[in-house]
């Protein structure tokens, strides 16, 4: 069977021609994309920079020249050029599966072998773009469907932490304040996708994260001190934290994590293949995880992040209806725009974490359910389809509520095994090479 005919599979089988979307619709529908990845993005700095005790005014840059650095990411994605661009409505963040090796790297070697390994893994991800998209063979329905199943569902346990407030460990986690709004923000969207129409209905999220918010300061549940300690002006500066220096192990430990940030986005493309109707081929993957490898050595020059395709926005596309690129480009800007200016930037960092988790675990349900969607063409009468969607998801599911499973293994191990994407996505393409070879060999 030959790989164009597996990646049409994956498209809808006809393409509808979409009015156009004015600028300011757009516009708004842009600030949609950024508020629905914004938390998960800004969390990954403060994760870091918390871990190696990174100053006020050194958060201050590496929160701000991150969101920065997400904009110049999608930008790259969006149009597609002879060496990089997928052409599809994609928002880049930071990869959060980076989180724990690059806290380990920075604490064990210093902060520029943290970014050296970076720079190093994204030209990794450059060189190998090709012969990466060769193997899309390897994901036919029954693995992708399974793949963005498992992405969907194993995001959903992080909007609920964040409906509780984020941080499992404190007192006030699951509080009664945290869950009224956050359940109120569901509510809101639900009761807009239900009882509204046309425009309105497609920006719930942002209506729901905007009322959520509201009533959350009315409550005297927002902060606005962020605000007022952040500056009104960053630019982006060349090794910011130092030269980046190398080291094998933090390289090959970061190299691993791009591996599992492709196969994610692979699945993340995917999914907007089919929501699109926009069909891909050979080209069309290697540009985008080309665009990714660039991605990932700006963020080492400029000293933030690795970054990927976030799967959070594929839900805000299903849920809007608009499925051109437009309201994404707005997005970008607004990334670079805030980025520059970290004190307007700020203001996104004051919506309360259980609204923001309210939204998620809409968003993330529909991710999902789309994975779910490929699955119904797949024909489960045969057995061994469905042993490979039942373990890839079943196994996807379970390492993410128990990571720590794998506490007595490397720490290389660790990092890729505690990852639900990673163990769902490597079952299902190794069970699929199994169980369904004789059919494969057929076609």
């Amino acid at each position: 069977m030959k790989a164009a005919n597996t990646l049409d599979s994956f498209s809808t089988t006809t393409s509808r021609t979409e009015p156009e979307v004015s600028n300011w619709k757009a516009a708004i529908l842009g600030l949609q994309h950024l508020l629905a990845m914004y938390s998960g993005d800004v969390l990954v700095p403060l994760l870091i920079g918390g871990a190696l005790h990174f100053t006020a005014a050194q958060m201050t840059y590496l929160v701000s020249i991150d969101i920065f650095m997400c904009g110049i990411a999608t930008l790259l994605q969006l149009r597609k050029t002879a060496l990089t661009g997928i052409g599809l409505p994609v928002v880049l963040g930071c990869a959060v599966q980076a989180v724990a090796p690059l806290q380990s790297i920075g604490g064990t070697l210093g902060i520029t072998y943290m970014y050296g390994a970076i720079i190093c893994a994204g030209l990794f991800v450059f060189l190998i773009a090709g012969l990466f998209a060769k193997i899309q063979n390897l994901f036919p329905p029954v693995v992708t469907g399974s793949l963005i199943t498992v992405i969907g569902f194993t995001l959903v346990p992080v909007g609920f932490q964040n409906l509780g407030g984020g941080d499992a460990t404190a007192k006030a986690f699951g509080s009664l304040p945290n869950l009224a709004i956050g359940f109120i923000t569901i509510i809101i969207i639900l009761a807009i996708n239900a009882f509204a129409k046309g425009f309105i209905r497609s920006i719930a999220i942002l209506i729901g994260i905007l009322a959520g918010s509201l009533l959350a300061g009315a409550a005297g549940l927002v902060s606005l001190q962020p605000v007022s300690a952040a500056t009104w002006f960053h630019l982006p500066q060349l090794f910011y934290f130092g030269v980046p220096s190398f080291n094998a192990s933090s390289i090959i430990t970061m190299i691993l994590i791009s591996l599992t940030t492709m196969v994610e986005s692979t699945g993340v493309f995917f999914a907007l293949s089919e929501v699109t109707g926009q069909k891909l081929n050979n080209e069309d993957l290697k540009r985008g995880y080309r665009a990714e490898g660039i991605a990932a050595m700006l963020g080492g020059i400029f000293n933030t992040f690795p970054y990927s395709t976030f799967s959070q926005n594929v839900g805000v596309l299903k849920l809007s209806g608009v499925k051109t690129r437009k309201p994404v480009y707005f997005a970008a800007v607004f990334l670079i725009f805030l980025g520059l200016l970290p004190k307007v930037g700020a203001l996104a960092t004051v919506i309360p974490t259980a609204v923001l988790g309210g939204a998620m675990i809409v968003m993330f349900g529909m991710v999902g359910l789309q994975g779910i969607q490929i699955l119904k063409k797949v024909d489960f009468n045969k057995n061994s389809n469905l042993l490979v969607a039942s373990m890839s998801i079943g196994l996807g599911l379970g390492v993410t509520v128990y990571p720590q499973i794998f506490q007595h293994l490397p720490t290389e191990l660790q990092i890729m095994l505690s990852n639900g994407v990673v163990v769902g996505s490597v079952t299902a393409v190794v069970l699929n090479l199994i169980l369904n070879r004789h059919s494969a060999a057929n076609k």
